[in-house]
């Protein structure tokens, strides 16, 4: 067998591997959002693929997300809901997650980015200790650390509220964020700082003008792992938000959802698409920055 056509059959077996994991991963997804726009019984008599092998028996309906979303006191959602179960309002918690999320995502960056720009660029004493230790701290648990934090935060009056909650991710993301971002500062060229020192540039110009504009890959790398984390997150919610109704995120009213509404699999799917929903928009809106953002400072020279 040539050369040239053992290249292409070993290509043609990686996209196909490719293409069959591909599927694995998209299948669940896809089912899921397919479910949560079938009726009640529809889904609970068939599967979600008949839509695709029986396209004439299915219609599809917003009913589920009306439901879950605070409308379930409509008159013509009746039977969404089993009586006796209460009314469904997922945009409240939907408000709150963002409430929570936007801040804890923005605020560890900037702090980060500061920390790694002293730790490349800045010579003081201890620098070397102080990374050492920063970096020590991505192999501590964050469950050894809630219940100290959680007895301070009550005698400060932090807890249930969201500040208590952002400083929480902050603390627990500022050091992999550092890390990344160290390694990307550490790779800028020299000469371009020192350039802009000897025109005049303070630190902080140096910092806000060139640093942070260069460092975009970098940055959105880690906005994504910290969204997604923060959006996710249940433990830190329940311990520092409490069991609040107002301050519920979504995934504890999606935990909620599951112990009220277990059976309700119409209302579920919908429930659990949209907190799918926004991960996935910014996650597929900074996809191009996260290859290069993860291997950010790996190769040098």
């Amino acid at each position: 067998m040539k050369r040239s056509t053992r290249r292409r059959l070993s290509k043609l077996i990686v996209y196909l591997v490719t293409f069959i994991i591909a599927v694995a991963w998209t299948l669940p997804t896809l089912g899921l959002l397919v479910s949560s726009f079938r009726p009640k019984d529809d889904v609970r008599t068939s599967g979600w693929w008949t839509v695709v092998t029986e396209p004439g028996r299915t219609q599809l309906t917003l009913n589920n997300y009306k439901v879950i979303l605070g409308s379930g006191d409509d008159p013509s959602l009746k039977g969404y809901v089993a009586e006796g179960q209460g009314n469904i309002n997922l945009f409240s918690a939907f408000l709150n997650s963002l409430a929570v999320t936007i801040p804890a995502t923005i605020i560890p960056i900037f702090i980060a980015a500061s920390a790694a720009y002293g730790f490349a660029w800045l010579r003081f004493r201890g620098r070397e200790i102080l990374f050492i230790v920063m970096i020590a701290l991505l192999a501590v648990p964050l469950q050894i650390s809630l219940i100290p934090i959680l007895r301070d935060y009550i005698a400060l009056g932090l807890n249930g509220t969201f500040l208590g909650v952002w400083l929480a991710h902050t603390g627990f993301g500022l050091a992999l964020a550092a890390y990344l971002l160290y390694n990307f500062i550490s790779t800028i060229p020299r000469d371009i700082l020192e350039s802009a020192f000897m025109d005049g540039a303070s630190h902080f110009t140096v910092f806000t003008r060139l640093i942070l504009p260069l460092s975009v890959p970098a940055l959105a790398s880690f906005a994504i792992f910290q969204f997604l984390w923060v959006w996710n997150d249940l433990l830190v919610a329940l311990v520092f938000l409490g069991a609040k109704p107002e301050n519920a995120v979504l995934t504890q009213q999606l935990v909620g959802l599951v112990g009220t509404f277990g059976t309700q699999w119409h209302l579920l799917t919908a429930g659990a698409f949209i907190t799918m929903l926004l991960p996935l928009i910014v996650f597929f809106s900074l996809q191009r920055y996260f290859v290069r953002g993860l291997l950010a400072g790996s190769v040098k020279g």
